[in-house]
């Protein structure tokens, strides 16, 4: 039987999944250890994180029957992602606290840390050492890759879109091979794309496993 109803893919295997997860962990550290509870940018940025992470879980379920769905939810991720970028650079812009260049040492240095860790246990142990200056640098990092990873996933399924058609289209087909005495077993990959890591970018892992201060 044709598996045409499938997700396209099991979003706990995404990189994409597992960075966005860190940015919601991290997030919900940060605004709890940090900012004052009675600050409504606190709700705004911990539900940004929320939102770029559920969206990627939405999108890849909703994707069995709805490639518009999976794509639309993938562009409110990123730009929830984009959103709660925006807001850590408030933070140190308006407290005066620095924001490291991309090509300063520690910057490099942390984009290389970030690269090797999708876990958010690494990040939240990490934290508890470190300033808020050092830890909102971090975020930065740690969001630009997960806007990164989501993006490139964002263009597979375009990519997939633009190969096979929508949902709608791909059901239609299978319709017809029914009427027309076809009942051979159709692919979810059809099209040479792994449905499960689509898209997602190589990364550079770096030799650095510790995140600077």
């Amino acid at each position: 039987m044709s598996n045409f109803l499938s997700t396209p893919g099991d979003y706990n295997r995404l990189i994409a999944f597992k960075k966005a997860m860190c940015v919601y962990d991290g997030t919900m550290f940060f605004t709890r250890r940090f900012m004052n509870a009675s600050d409504r940018t606190v709700g705004q940025m911990q539900q940004a994180a929320r939102s770029g992470k559920q969206n990627i879980v939405e999108g890849n379920v909703d994707g069995a029957t709805s490639t518009y769905s999976n794509i639309h939810l993938l562009n409110i991720a990123l730009g929830s992602l984009e959103e709660l970028r925006q807001d850590f650079l408030d933070y140190l812009r308006v407290n005066n606290l620095s924001i490291w260049k991309v090509n300063s040492a520690k910057c490099q240095h942390a984009r290389k840390a970030c690269a090797r860790h999708n876990e958010p246990e690494y990040y939240i142990n990490a934290f508890e050492t470190r300033t808020p200056e050092t830890i909102a640098n971090i975020m930065l990092v740690i969001i630009m890759q997960s806007i990164t990873l989501t993006g490139r996933l964002l263009a597979s399924r375009k990519e997939q879109f633009v190969k096979k058609g929508g949902k709608k289209e791909e059901m239609y087909r299978e319709r017809k091979k029914y009427r027309d005495g076809d009942n051979s077993s159709s692919s979810n990959n059809e099209t040479g794309i792994n449905n499960s890591v689509a898209g997602e970018p190589v990364v550079e892992y770096g030799t650095s496993d510790e995140l600077p201060y």
